[in-house]
């Protein structure tokens, strides 16, 4: 997105467009907020579906298909597609909630200017994801690769 434009689900709040998040991961506002909380991020979080972050990856990114965490800068939002994050946490055998948290933790850090394109700095943002989520009580989601 382009800076200083609205991104899709403007101001600071979670949005759940797809029931599927709420059925599946338990006390969800609250998951979200803590996490949220623990990353050090005021950020929207619309929990959504497949489509959307496609639609969405690809006006944006250029990127034809669904991705798990979408985020825009300004102002601060991230968006969670729920098929993509269920089936990431059936294959690493993690709960749905525990995948969300991690991808949570993932996208803040991006807002705060985390990256992952090289070696370095993916073990560096790898090294403080894994930092927050033991605060969270949530497992290394990098051991056991």
């Amino acid at each position: 997105m382009d800076p200083g434009s609205t991104g899709p689900f403007g101001g600071v709040d979670i949005v759940i467009t797809d029931r599927r998040w709420r059925a599946h991961v338990p006390r969800l506002v609250l998951l979200v907020e803590r996490t949220l909380r623990a990353a050090g991020v005021a950020a929207s979080v619309a929990l959504t579906d497949d489509r959307t972050v496609q639609r969405l990856n690809y006006r944006d990114r250029g990127k034809n298909k669904p991705t798990n965490v979408l985020t825009y800068e300004q102002p601060p939002e991230m968006l969670l597609a729920f098929g993509v994050v269920a089936r990431e946490a059936a294959r690493e055998g993690k709960s749905i909630a525990a995948h969300l948290t991690h991808l949570i933790v993932h996208g803040a850090l991006h807002l705060q200017g985390y990256d992952h394109h090289h070696a370095g700095e993916a073990r560096e943002m790898e090294a403080e994801e894994t930092r927050i989520l033991a605060r969270l009580g949530v497992p290394n989601p990098w051991k056991n690769r």
